[in-house]
């Protein structure tokens, strides 16, 4: 059989073989980890973990506040993933089009990530280097999971909000390469289910679980389908501290691992 390469294979492959829709976000908290721990903490938390996930989800934020020893940091913890799994970048580029396709060959080419979170504030010619890649993805922000998000994304584009327009055009700007997802919180399940039924068949990545408070049960049953990347940072990176963190964080990803399954198993099939 061949090895999945493009990331819509790598993901789906990952799913299928940890039986996970569980993303872990490698998001090191530079007041509780200094630059220096990253990369042994990043790791450990990979190798604990990389049998319950389907994917990883590094933000760049907390790696770049550290400078060039971050961004070090940042390419170091990707590259400590299996090439099994695949790597979605929370970067949130979106720039005009000759500075996308830097920003794309950053993520892509350097770094190594297999997919990045894309702002589609600038339209269709700001995104489009992210999706030309037919090996790569793109998550789209669509309705993110802070409450600040509804002062544009919840504004009235002629008798729908901005977010489900989002959905549409993302919808039609992955069509050639199927490469284009959404990235929508689980902090509004009612929007969700709204993202979902406009956009039934791209991916779906959802923050807002654990520490933000979404409902995990609420979101699945308003966002399964066409696969639902259910993210997680802080409540399984740090769910201890001392030694035994790598092995607390493999208990509350298994722990999460298991309730998404659950979740989606009690799902009504007309759902």
């Amino acid at each position: 059989m061949t090895p999945p390469t493009t990331f819509s294979q790598k993901l789906a492959a990952a799913a299928e073989r940890n039986r996970s829709w569980l993303c872990v976000g490698l998001d090191p908290q530079p007041a509780r980890t200094p630059v220096e721990e990253i990369v042994p903490f990043t790791r450990a938390i990979v190798e604990a973990t990389s049998d319950l996930v389907c994917a990883y989800k590094p933000q760049a934020a907390f790696f770049e506040a550290h400078g060039r020893a971050g961004w070090d940091a940042l390419a170091a913890t990707i590259a400590a993933v299996p090439g099994h799994i695949p790597v979605v970048l929370d970067a949130k580029r979106g720039d005009i089009a000759h500075t996308a396709e830097a920003y794309a060959a950053a993520c892509f080419d350097v770094l190594g990530a297999d997919a990045v979170t894309v702002n589609p504030y600038l339209g269709r010619d700001a995104v489009a280097p992210f999706l030309a890649r037919p090996d790569k993805g793109a998550f789209i922000l669509c309705r993110t999971s802070n409450v600040g998000g509804a002062d544009l994304q919840n504004l009235d584009t002629g008798g729908e909000p901005l977010y489900l327009r989002v959905a549409s055009l993302v919808r039609e700007w992955g069509a050639e390469h199927g490469n284009a997802g959404l990235v929508v919180g689980a902090t509004y399940p009612r929007e969700l289910a709204a993202v979902r039924a406009r956009a039934p068949g791209l991916p779906i990545l959802l923050p807002g679980i654990g520490a933000q408070g979404g409902d995990l049960e609420a979101s699945v049953r308003a966002g399964a389908g066409g696969g639902l990347l259910v993210s997680a940072s802080r409540s399984v990176i740090y769910a201890a501290d001392g030694p035994g963190f790598a092995n607390a964080a493999r208990a509350e990803a298994e722990r999460l691992r298991d309730a998404i399954n659950a979740a989606i198993a009690a799902r009504p099939a007309s759902g």
